[in-house]
């Protein structure tokens, strides 16, 4: 099991990049449609750094069977990155409400629940 700390420089630099990128853009760039496809790209970037730190301090609080690795640390605070995303979008169009997001949300928790049932029937000790 990877450390917490193993994981602060890819979570910086991510943040700094989405969060860096995200700030320049809203202030400089008008709403058209490139603008707004690298919002979407950049708070992906800002959110899977933003929780990478806290799904590596989850995982190392709550332990499983098998452990898991930093590659499903990572594959799990991109799930929220791509939640913020796909939220932000959908509230672009007007149509985000709150019985959408918690489906979208459970949606999300089933498919990693899934993936990381698949990792424990494959698991050797």
């Amino acid at each position: 099991m990877p450390s917490i700390v193993s994981f602060l420089p890819l979570a910086f630099g991510l943040m700094i990049i989405g969060w860096g990128g995200l700030a320049a853009l809203v202030i400089t760039t008008l709403p058209t449609v490139g603008p707004r496809w690298l919002f979407f790209f950049l708070a992906v970037l800002a959110l899977t750094g933003t929780a990478l730190p806290v799904m590596a301090f989850l995982n190392r609080r709550f332990l499983s069977t098998p452990p898991p690795s930093a590659a499903v640390i990572v594959r799990q605070a991109l799930w929220v990155g791509v939640y913020g995303a796909t939220l932000a979008w959908l509230q672009m169009g007007q149509v985000l409400a709150p019985t959408l997001a918690f489906l979208l949300a459970a949606g999300l928790v089933l498919i990693e629940f899934l993936l990381r049932l698949s990792e424990k029937s494959q698991w050797k000790p």
